[in-house]
């Protein structure tokens, strides 16, 4: 699970690739879930918020620079 303090210090392109990175496993993840061969459960849903948090900040910027 990533802090929103820590996404904040990163920037935007570094944002872009982790969450290119958590969609890519999210996909992993609902892959092996379909397959049956998924054991931490767990995971899908941190993911699923990591990659919440990351586009709630990204859109915060875009909101701050719109302004």
């Amino acid at each position: 699970m990533t802090k929103p303090t820590d996404l904040r210090a990163k920037t935007a392109d570094e944002l872009n690739d982790q969450l290119l990175t958590l969609k890519k496993e999210q996909f992993n993840l609902r892959f092996r879930r379909a397959s049956g061969q998924l054991e931490n459960t767990a995971r899908v849903g941190q993911v699923r918020r990591d990659i919440a948090r990351i586009k709630t900040i990204q859109g915060e910027r875009s909101r701050s620079s719109a302004s």
